[in-house]
This record gives C-alpha cells, sequence and structure tokens, in this order.
C-alpha cells in the first residue's frame, strides 16, 4: 500500500513540475511584452532635459523674426516678430548661403562617406586580422586624438599651398577623410559584434578578403556604421576652424558664410540668428526623416553587442 501511494505522489509531482514551469516562463512571457513605464519623477527628468536641449533652438527661431533693437531691450522677446522672412532672404543673400549650402552638403557627404568606409576596414583590420605591431600600431592611432587640431593647421596649410588648394573644396575634405575616432569605434563595434568563426567559415568556402568584407563585414556592422555616419556628418556639417581658414567667402561652407554676416560697424543680430537657422534646418531635417533609423540602428548594434 505504502508502495502504491508513493509512486502516485511522485507521478502526480512529475505532472506538476513540468506545469509550473510552463506557468512560470508564461508568466515571464507576459512580463517581457509588457512595456515598462517610468514614474513620474522620471517623466519630470525628462521634460526639464527636453526643455533645455530646446530652448536654444526656439530662442534662436524667436530671435530671427526680431530687430536688432528690440533684441537690444531689457526685456527679451518671446514670441514670432514681423521680420522672420526679411532676415532669412536678408541672410540668403548677403551671407551666400546657396553655395554655401551645397558646398556643405558635398563636403559633408564626401567626409561622411569616406570616414565611414576606411574605418570600417580599418576596424575590421585591427578586430579579427593578425599582423606585426598590430597594438603598436592601433595605440598610435589612439595617440592621434590627443594631439589638439591647432598644432596641425600649419602644417596642412603648407600643404594645401603647395597643391595650390587654398579656396577649394578638396583642402577641407582630404584632411578629413578618416578619423581615429572612427577606427577606434569601428575596432570595438566589430570585435564583439563578428564572430571569428563567420569570418573563418568564409575563408573556408574560398572567400577573399574582399568578398568576406563585402558579404560579412559590412552587414555585420551596418549598426555602426550608421552611427558613425551619423556623428560624422554632424561633425563636419558643424566643422569651423579648418574651413575658415582653408576657403574664402566666394566658395564657402555654411560655418564661413555665418561669419561674413557678423561682419560690419554695427552688426544685425536678427539677420545672425537668421543665418544660424538657415545653416541648423539641414541637421533638423535629416532627423526627422532618418530619427527613427538611426535609433533602430543604435538599438539593433547594443542588441548585437
Amino acid at each position: 500500500m505504502a508502495t502504491t501511494t508513493d509512486t502516485t505522489r511522485i507521478e502526480a509531482e512529475a505532472d506538476v513540475q513540468p506545469a509550473a514551469r510552463r506557468t512560470r516562463r508564461e508568466r515571464r512571457a507576459g512580463t517581457a511584452g509588457r512595456q515598462l513605464h517610468g514614474g513620474w519623477l522620471t517623466y519630470t527628468i525628462l521634460i526639464v532635459f527636453t526643455i533645455g536641449s530646446l530652448y536654444p533652438l526656439v530662442w534662436q527661431m524667436f530671435a530671427s523674426s526680431h530687430t536688432t533693437a528690440r533684441l537690444a531691450e531689457p526685456t527679451p522677446p518671446f514670441w514670432f516678430g514681423g521680420r522672420l522672412f526679411r532676415n532669412l532672404e536678408q541672410a540668403w543673400t548677403d551671407g551666400n548661403m546657396g553655395t554655401a549650402m551645397l558646398n556643405t552638403l558635398f563636403v559633408a557627404g564626401a567626409i561622411t562617406v569616406s570616414t565611414v568606409l576606411f574605418a570600417t576596414l580599418a576596424g575590421f583590420a585591427f578586430a579579427k586580422l593578425r599582423f606585426r605591431a598590430k597594438n603598436f600600431l592601433m595605440l598610435l592611432v589612439i595617440g592621434t586624438m590627443m594631439v589638439p587640431p591647432q598644432l596641425t593647421v600649419v602644417p596642412m596649410f603648407m600643404a594645401i599651398a603647395e597643391l595650390e588648394w587654398t579656396g577649394r573644396l578638396q583642402a577641407v575634405i582630404l584632411p578629413m577623410m578618416v578619423s581615429a575616432f572612427g577606427v577606434f569605434f569601428m575596432r570595438q563595434y566589430l570585435a564583439q559584434a563578428l564572430p571569428n568563426e563567420l569570418v573563418e567559415a568564409a575563408r573556408v568556402d574560398g572567400a577573399n578578403s574582399l568578398r568576406i568584407v563585402w558579404h560579412v563585414v559590412f552587414p555585420a556592422a551596418r549598426p555602426a556604421m550608421a552611427v558613425l555616419g551619423m556623428l560624422t556628418f554632424v561633425t563636419a556639417w558643424n566643422e569651423f576652424f579648418w574651413p575658415i581658414i582653408a576657403l574664402t567667402q566666394q566658395n564657402p561652407t555654411v560655418q564661413v558664410a555665418l561669419t561674413n554676416l557678423g561682419r560690419g560697424y554695427i552688426q544685425d543680430q536678427g539677420v545672425i540668428m537668421a543665418g544660424a537657422f538657415l545653416a541648423t534646418m539641414p541637421l533638423l531635417i535629416a532627423f526627422v526623416l532618418f530619427g527613427r533609423q538611426i535609433v533602430g540602428g543604435i538599438m539593433n548594434g547594443a542588441l548585437k553587442g
């Protein structure tokens, strides 16, 4: 009788354990499927940071629609005035903004494409290939990030003057075709996101280095390439120090064109703000159009890492 009772109890426990495991799995799946919500403190902090981030842009829009006299008053304006389109038109004409926009788009696009391409290739080499002095060369690349850019201005200007590139766009593109940060960023990403077994399997299948890069490395590095491309484009669009030295007002980028608006004995602050607003608009439009893809690429890269 005791043996029969024990057998029945064991069978009952065996039936209960899978059911309990299924219940726990379903509970975990339900918890993972629900979206987490922050408390009032989280939303308060996010609202404060959002207002602080948007305030300079909003103030720029308000200021670009007023006169210099109105902006100089003790009480600043907190709404739009009646000179927005007039100031925008004057900034577009006086600053040669049409040519500046096209030049900046070409320069930033060329720098972005070259930086993403070369940084991905170099990052793959440093992360997955074996060659002599690899660690020393990587340290050398990182060490260049510690050199202040002001120290390289004189030799770079001497080089472009020797090449007769002064005032030409290639004088701005060539020194920025690849960045040490981009190489380090892609190296760190590919070291985690690209398994060694995948590269070895491609070599066993007979793929050469070019096919491995095109069919294996680029698909794996796509999220990081998108992030690096976004950061590089914004940096190249806002670059001021080197373009103001290498270019002229006849063939400017946006940041160089803005300096022309600030010249003169009496500066028109409304026109200057209107020019800054024109220079900011392409970045805002790009982020509105591609912000979801950029954030998705960052999250995809985080999950793969």
